[in-house]
């Protein structure tokens, strides 16, 4: 199995099928939650509607880059979430979402040694391989907190 492959197959696992670190994944997590609940503000916390936007923004930015183009996304920008003020609106984020992370891991999967290797965008950024890491990481990091906040809502009934 190529390098390649091997990253790809933890995308795969964090975003759509894995349940080997988190025992869950973005796809399983996401489409157990409803409208009302992925907008279920509690306390100071981001919502699961925030944070799956949140990590959709960047599969979608650094997605950009690896079809040719310019890297537009900033920080400052990446929970600028429009309303989810429907069942429809949470079902169009999802779909979103999961067109994003099958087009982010089937690229990263068909990537060159070479290419795993070179610089992203800007030597500041690192090598590709160093952003898809991080993509997993960040991914797990709020996978994390859409599962908790998933278990207090659901635990408290709100």
């Amino acid at each position: 199995m190529t390098n390649s492959e091997l990253i790809a197959n933890r995308l795969k696992e964090v975003l759509l099928n894995g349940h080997w670190i988190a025992n869950t994944n973005y796809q399983e997590l996401i489409k157990s939650v409803t409208w009302k609940q992925a907008t279920q503000k509690i306390d100071s916390l981001n919502t699961i509607a925030a944070l799956t936007y949140h990590i959709n923004y960047y599969l979608a930015g650094i997605l950009n880059v690896f079809n040719g183009g310019t890297l537009e996304i900033r920080d400052k920008y990446s929970f600028d979430m429009p309303p989810i003020t429907s069942e429809n609106d949470w079902k169009q984020l999802i779909d979103e979402f999961l067109k994003n992370a099958e087009a982010f891991i089937f690229k990263v999967e068909k990537m060159s040694e070479q290419k795993l290797n070179a610089v992203f965008v800007d030597e500041k950024y690192g090598t590709y391989l160093r952003n898809i890491e991080g993509v997993i990481e960040h991914s797990y990091y709020h996978l994390g907190q859409i599962s908790l906040i998933k278990k207090l809502i659901t635990d408290n009934n709100v």
